[in-house]
């Protein structure tokens, strides 16, 4: 009698080792890199909580909603990683995720895209904007966006709606960002 509830008990914790999946992981493009910012998670840190907690600046700025949105994607896995940034606040990734989700839901931006494509995609809108070449902004959009809805994505760029999530979390990461710094410095003043 004891051996099939053992073969149970045994069964139901082998179903429980499902394998974890790979960490996320992005890459920034060249392009991306915010000059005088010593490392790109700082300049989109940065960038990006001035960004959004200005909205007023973004309405009519596809250019600079795209790049933004980029830089809140970017940090979300960054930041939410560790690694380098892991004497960050632990709150910074959990905030960052709900504000990547709700920028996706607004934009009607794929909730399941990687977020390699999200930066991608949105880096791409931002340079082809730039360039006044609005045919590739569309092309660029597409993964991101479900089939057919680039153009909709496009124009919700252009009128960026409010983005509460985002302007919170992206604060919160740049004020952890000042404390890191602020701990570290007077780490080097007692040493």
């Amino acid at each position: 009698m004891r051996h099939p509830l053992a073969a149970l008990a045994l069964l139901l914790l082998a179903g429980g080792c499902t394998p974890m999946p790979p960490p996320e992981s992005v890459a920034l493009p060249a392009s991306a890199q915010t000059a005088g910012a010593g490392d790109p998670t700082r300049g989109a840190i940065l960038a990006s909580s001035y960004a959004f907690a200005t909205p007023a600046r973004l309405q009519g700025q596809p250019e600079a909603a795209a790049r933004a949105l980029a830089q809140l994607e970017y940090l979300t896995v960054e930041l939410g990683q560790g690694g380098a940034w892991r004497d960050m606040h632990p709150l910074v990734g959990l905030e960052l995720r709900q504000a990547r989700a709700e920028a996706r839901q607004a934009l009607g931006f794929r909730a399941d895209a990687a977020p390699q494509v999200a930066v991608d995609a949105l880096y791409g809108t931002a340079a082809a904007l730039g360039q006044g070449n609005r045919a590739a902004a569309l092309a660029t959009l597409a993964p991101l966006a479900p089939p057919g809805a680039a153009e909709q994505a496009l124009a919700r760029l252009s009128e960026l709606p409010p983005l509460p999530r985002a302007a919170s979390a992206t604060a919160l990461a740049r004020d952890a960002l000042n404390r890191r710094d602020n701990d570290r410095g007077q780490r080097d003043r007692i040493f």
